[in-house]
């Protein structure tokens, strides 16, 4: 349902229903409807919430007419008029775990790796939280897990401690004298640059 419907005669008008062809029952049904929209709202959880109840209740409306009511596809209505309520809510939950709040974008790799590298002991619990109050997205393990995989962070060693201040670092003992590089364009050598 659009914003800028406020009534309920607008909004059968969206869903192409003339008040006419409606049984007393399915007014009330859809009043009740109508009012819990414009209470919740048209957000994702509250359309399928909503979209459940409407394609299960047997109120003998057809499911192309539900789908322009709720503002979704016919596809999509019929994909969930298959589910049975567990099905539905287990959706909804894998929706609220990654998917709808924005994916792992390439830059949050540099903050993600700082985190690791200053908190070596951090679960992954932490680190997800860490990502949901940092950059307000909520990612599942597994989203996490190919993020890490795909940017080498799934094996960040801990940040070595600087020495104490005000101690100098300790001379090695016994150094032999390094051996020369290889010049940059001799046959020894790599003579471009290596994959980053």
């Amino acid at each position: 349902m659009a914003a800028a419907i406020n009534s309920y005669e607008a909004w059968l008008v969206q869903g192409q229903l003339p008040e006419h062809c409606l049984r007393p029952e399915q007014h009330a049904l859809l009043r009740a409807a109508f009012r819990f929209r414009h209470s919740q709202g048209t957000d994702y959880y509250s359309t399928r919430l909503l979209g459940h109840f409407l394609l299960h209740c047997g109120s003998g409306l057809k499911v192309a007419t539900l789908a322009r009511l709720l503002g979704i596809s016919r596809p999509t209505a019929s994909r969930q008029q298959a589910l049975s309520s567990k099905q539905a809510i287990q959706q909804a939950h894998h929706r609220m775990d990654g998917r709808p709040y924005g994916k792992l974008l390439p830059r949050y790799a540099g903050p993600i790796a700082k985190f690791l590298c200053t908190r070596p002991d951090a679960t992954r619990a932490d680190l997800i939280d860490f990502v949901d109050q940092t950059f307000g997205v909520r990612v599942s393990r597994i989203a996490l897990y190919k993020f890490l995989k795909k940017y080498g962070l799934d094996q960040v060693p801990a940040a070595a401690t600087p020495p104490p201040v005000g101690r100098p670092c300790p001379a090695p003992a016994d150094t032999a004298p390094a051996e020369p590089a290889a010049p940059p364009f001799c046959s020894g050598g790599r003579s471009t640059r290596g994959p980053s």
